[in-house]
């Protein structure tokens, strides 16, 4: 009962900033003004720029005694639980059935953007884990990837907020460009376009947006946002293979730097609550081959994505908006050259699949 006592107060005051943030956030992502769709941008890049905010503001609040507990838990545990309620929206079975023919794009996609954010970081000499982070997420689901890689490469908060600020510029781009120049310039198939976005896209926020959009323009309802929301699932797996291989070169590192006789802490290290994240896709898959409604799993979904709104909003608060500025050059160059390579696979893939 003592623990849990000096565990809120503790943590409660941080925890609770976050959430009010967060709110706010959720409710501005919500916002249309003269058809721009304010959910583009996202509540997570809300909440960071608001946390940015505060803390330029009020500079000593986010190491204040008072709430810097409640941030650091906020910023750690509440994002990864953030990642395990992600699990509950992938139905492994329906991915397999739909998702199957963008594989070979995927594949591609996810391993053009990790290889070229690997170069890029040993050309320009910048910062490993942000060059990572960035990888991840342009490759993969962008916030999402980034919530769940960081804690495993032990990425502190300016880095995941550089890598999710980066990610958004590329994010609204995207959402705002592709729809005409999928529909226009390309002229590709609705199915074209639905592959299209949901690998040549970071977020899933913004594939959304351009999904919708892209509907509008082939008249085809919804098919196109159902199509590439399938496709980002599938895309969204990768996190799995790509966070437990870091785990284990992080180990392995650890081991080397300290010798033969050095004894490393699995623990601390893996990411255990990526196996609490396949669970739950797991739960969701045998539920939905059981006839379990989809929509059950539809809270538990939506708090994942209040989960890392709030996160967010702790990142923010914990991150020197000047600092962060003044080191933006490299990461907006490797972010701009992995989302034009992922743009540039995937359709190069669709070419030689004939798929477009």
């Amino acid at each position: 009962m003592t623990k849990i006592k000096a565990f809120i107060q503790d943590n409660v005051l941080g925890t609770v900033l976050c959430f009010v943030i967060a709110v706010v956030c959720w409710f501005l992502a919500t916002i249309e003004i003269s058809s721009f769709h304010f959910e583009i941008i996202g509540a997570p890049v809300f909440a960071i720029l608001i946390g940015m905010a505060v803390t330029a503001v009020f500079p000593k609040l986010a190491g204040s005694g008072r709430v810097k507990g409640g941030i650091q838990f906020t910023s750690k545990k509440v994002l990864q639980y953030a990642v395990v309620l992600l699990g509950f929206g992938l139905n492994l079975g329906q991915i397999a059935q739909v998702g199957a023919q963008s594989l070979p794009v995927i594949l591609s996609t996810v391993s053009i953007s990790l290889l070229t954010a690997f170069l890029l970081y040993k050309l320009l000499r910048m910062d490993k884990k942000v060059s990572c982070l960035i990888g991840v997420g342009s490759s993969i689901c962008g916030g999402s990837a980034i919530a769940a890689t960081a804690p495993v490469i032990g990425a502190d908060d300016e880095e995941v907020a550089q890598s999710i600020s980066v990610i958004f510029l590329f994010n609204v781009l995207a959402a705002l460009i592709f729809p005409t120049f999928g529909h226009d310039v390309l002229q590709l198939s609705a199915d074209g376009f639905a592959l299209f976005a949901g690998t040549a896209v970071n977020d899933t926020s913004s594939v959304t947006a351009a999904a919708s959009t892209a509907d509008g323009l082939y008249g085809t309802g919804s098919a196109i946002l159902d199509g590439a929301t399938i496709v980002k699932l599938t895309r969204t797996l990768a996190i799995i293979p790509i966070t437990l291989i870091l785990a284990l070169y992080r180990t392995a590192k650890a081991k080397k730097a300290g010798g033969s006789g050095t004894k490393v802490s699995v623990k601390k290290i893996f990411p255990f609550f990526i196996l609490f994240f396949i669970a739950a896709s797991v739960v969701t898959t045998v539920a939905g081959a059981l006839g379990v409604d989809a929509a059950v799993f539809t809270p538990l979904k939506t708090l994942s994505k209040f989960f890392i709104v709030m996160a967010m909003a702790a990142i923010g608060l914990n991150t020197n908006l000047v600092r962060l500025v003044k080191s933006g050059g490299k990461p907006i160059l490797t972010g701009f050259c992995c989302w034009a390579m992922i743009t540039a696979i995937s359709l190069a893939m669709q070419k030689a699949l004939q798929l477009w």
